[in-house]
């Protein structure tokens, strides 16, 4: 089977092809680490699986791994259908699933033993794929293949994954297939690379490398090339400026440009001989204690050598705090994947969550059918799902991201018959998970996420007093229900959802009161005063946006104090029906722990919650700065005064160039025009940002060389955010990358950014190369 759809060829010819593309990928298995793999080799031979989309639609459909060991063919019935059109890249996947662990499957392969069974899970809005084997052998080989190259990928350096890149592009140019590139696929293989270049550039690099004069490039001249093309200019100048233009850099130069340049606290012999055995390519150089030029480009693309601390990839801060004590990765409407209007509900949305390290989950329960309590947004059109799928699905992903807690933000609104279901569901699902009675010793405080490691803690409403089950009918089972009254007392939902009754009290069963420990749901009665009674540190209390930004312009001290020993939730405004964000900065600069976006919505706000939540490890806890934590702070970030707070930096970041960015519009001839916007987001004195010029028709490595200063009051609430945009003169520019840093998990010196894609995922070999200074004022 032609996987490409081209015309019929000669068997000579089609021998010789077959030929060609079993090296081809066998070449890329080894760079893989995966030569003779018996996985990979099923899975560049191909399959015919089954595709299940519904109950009656299941159609036989051949995949097929391409040479490329990146990329899978899947055949299309569709007419008009482009072979581009039908390919997907290894690097789209989040996750290859065995077994009826789908929705679609669990649907519509009930009848199909599950080990025949798997799903293929994108890491965009794209539908999962379900597939059927026709055996068991068939569906391991898939699996298990498909997560050794997900895995090997992601062990590849930066040079490695260059390298891979370039020779897919390659491949891909070559059109007739016969390993030499004529002057017009040189000019086709630049487009794949996101470069344009005139003829008469390209002519003359052309001619540079035909050796041969055979007017095509092959074998060594197509490596000839690739050097030439990968040459960067900046790297040679950091290398020779290091080395005083020596060929190689001794273990004292080294040590000298980790101390001078970026500013490396472990600087010394040990540190500069443990980066020469992990980087440095050449055996030779290697025994002469030496780095090489390579060496050096390996180091700064490097974890080592990123613009994100690698001390800060771990958890490295005290988990033994309070929970208020930390802020914590929070969802809102956690089961939409869209609008929270007319959008999907599904317990994919909570796996994608809880995978990016979401710590606390919103469930907004309503009675089912056939007493099957199920979720979805109350008065609107967004699908259903059941309480007990989505107990299953976090039970089996809390803790595959992080060890720490996980709070479930309940908003219950079913009968006393159902919620006697909920809390059957809550016990028997998460079972031994579940934290159903306080932990001995923890009286006057919250406990920390090192004592909850394991434990999912439920937040809601809970009975002011013990009730016996004959009283659960009566009043006295009955509690103020502010919060839902609170989240739907916007006209602009109003306007668009059913009547709402006004009705604002919960009847509640003692049996899921008293699962409530940690997390109690409480009106908000103002800020604690001399004379009034305080909060009960176990109380919580949940705040709209506006609500929370209006206390914080007007009290901002007062919350923040507030937040030193209480939980606090805000959640988006209920206007915001197209599930839109709003920026979590000015909340976290108040103290205010569970600030909970919409995670299906991409854009700059969840840019920067990612950024925040990448520190200490990504375990989704991140703990506040002493002046946030103190009870007798005097902070407000609303009217800032000198204080412990108040340390001015001088912030200089130079942006250097770019390195394979991708290509926005996937037309063969578009070429990126990027421009690069660096920000400082912060409390309002500190927020600030630049942008460098454009740089036309160039996304494989543009250069720019633009420095910028920023002036930072109070550096532990900083964060840093690159973004790239493809300039548009006449329309808004297009997101290409980003990536958003705390300022104190910035390092300093020479380093690679490494960019995220509008889903949060990292691009494979997207970098932008620069240089960071951070100086006391």
């Amino acid at each position: 089977m032609q996987c490409l759809g081209l015309g019929r060829r000669s068997p000579s010819r089609e021998l010789y092809l077959q030929e060609q593309s079993l090296k081809v990928a066998a070449l890329n298995g080894q760079r893989l680490g995966l030569q003779d793999d018996k996985d990979l080799l099923a899975l560049l031979k191909g399959s015919q699986l089954l595709k299940v989309k519904s109950s009656s639609w299941r159609r036989e459909r051949f995949y097929k791994l391409q040479e490329d060991c990146k990329t899978i063919w899947q055949e299309s019935r569709k007419v008009m259908r482009s072979p581009e059109s039908q390919l997907f890249s290894i690097e789209d996947i989040q996750d290859v699933r065995m077994g009826h662990r789908t929705e679609g499957l669990e649907k519509f392969a009930r009848d199909v033993p599950e080990e025949r069974c798997f799903s293929i899970v994108f890491k965009d809005q794209r539908n999962t794929l379900d597939l059927i084997a026709p055996s068991p052998q068939e569906a391991q080989h898939w699996v298990q293949g498909l997560r050794k190259i997900i895995h090997h990928s992601g062990t590849m350096d930066q040079r490695q994954k260059l390298q891979h890149w370039i020779h897919s592009c390659l491949r891909k140019a070559d059109k007739n297939k016969d390993n030499k590139m004529s002057f017009k696929e040189l000019q086709n293989f630049l487009k794949e690379l996101n470069i344009q270049v005139d003829d008469s550039y390209a002519r003359k690099i052309f001619r540079e490398c035909d050796h041969s004069q055979t007017d095509s490039l092959e074998d060594e001249e197509i490596e000839t090339f690739y050097k030439m093309l990968t040459q960067r200019s900046e790297i040679d100048r950091t290398f020779a400026e290091a080395t005083g233009s020596a060929e190689t850099m001794s273990v004292d130069q080294l040590v000298t440009f980790l101390q001078h340049q970026q500013r490396e606290e472990a600087a010394g012999p040990a540190l500069a001989l443990s980066l020469i055995e992990r980087y440095e390519p050449s055996e030779a150089a290697k025994a002469q204690r030496q780095m090489t030029k390579d060496g050096f480009l390996m180091y700064l693309l490097s974890a080592d050598g990123s613009a994100f601390s690698l001390a800060h990839r771990r958890v490295y801060q005290d988990m033994n705090q309070p929970l208020s004590h930390y802020l914590v990765s929070s969802s809102h409407n956690t089961y939409l994947l869209e609008d929270q209007i007319t959008g999907p509900s599904s317990t994919e949305a909570y796996i994608r969550a809880l995978c990016k390290g979401c710590r606390c989950l919103e469930l907004d329960c309503w009675d089912g059918p056939n007493l099957e309590p199920v979720i979805y947004h109350g008065y609107t059109f967004t699908s259903k799902i059941f309480l007990c799928d989505v107990l299953r699905a976090i039970r089996d992903y809390a803790f595959k991201a992080s060890p720490y807690p996980v709070i479930l933000s309940l908003e219950n609104h079913c009968s006393l018959e159902q919620q006697h279901v909920m809390a059957r569901h809550l016990r028997t699902i998460l079972g031994p998970l579940l934290l159903d009675r306080p932990l001995e010793g923890v009286t006057s405080s919250l406990p920390s996420p090192e004592q909850l490691k394991g434990k999912i803690l439920l937040k809601g409403k809970k009975l002011g007093r013990l009730v016996t089950p004959e009283e659960e009918a009566g009043p006295e089972a009955t509690v103020s229900d502010e919060d839902e009254a609170a989240e739907m007392e916007d006209e602009a939902v109003r306007s668009r959802v059913q009547h709402k009754s006004k009705e604002h009290k919960l009847r509640l069963v003692k049996e899921l009161s008293d699962m409530v420990i940690y997390c109690k749901s409480v009106h908000f009665a103002g800020f604690s005063s001399p004379g009034t009674p305080e909060q009960a540190f176990y109380e919580m209390v949940s705040f709209s946006e506006n609500r929370a930004l209006r206390l914080l312009q007007e009290s901002g001290n007062s919350f923040v104090r507030h937040n030193v020993n209480h939980l606090s939730r805000i959640y988006p405004a209920g206007r915001r029906t197209d599930s839109s964000n709003y920026h979590p900065v000015d909340m976290w600069n108040g103290g205010c722990q569970i600030v909970a976006l919409n995670f299906q919505t991409p854009g700059p706000e969840m840019d920067v919650y990612q950024g925040r939540f990448q520190d200490n490890g990504a375990c989704g806890y991140v703990l506040k700065p002493a002046f946030l934590r103190d009870p007798s702070s005097t902070f407000n970030p609303h009217a800032l005064v000198p204080g412990p707070w108040w340390t001015r930096k001088r912030l200089s970041v130079r942006v250097i160039s770019g390195q394979q960015l991708p290509k926005v519009n996937k037309s063969k001839n578009s070429i990126v025009d990027p421009k690069v916007t660096v920000e400082v987001h912060g409390v309002g004195r500190d927020v600030a940002s630049y942008h460098t010029p454009v740089v036309t028709n160039n996304g494989f490595n543009p250069w720019w060389d633009k420095q910028f200063e920023f002036e930072v009051t109070v550096p532990e609430l900083a964060l840093v955010r690159f973004v790239v945009e493809d300039y548009d003169a006449s329309s808004k520019n297009d997101f290409i990358g980003q990536s958003t840093i705390p300022l104190n998990s910035l390092k300093q010196g020479f380093r690679h950014v490494h960019l995220l894609s509008k889903n949060g995922d990292q691009h494979p070999s997207a970098t932008l190369f620069v240089k960071v200074s951070v100086q006391d004022c």
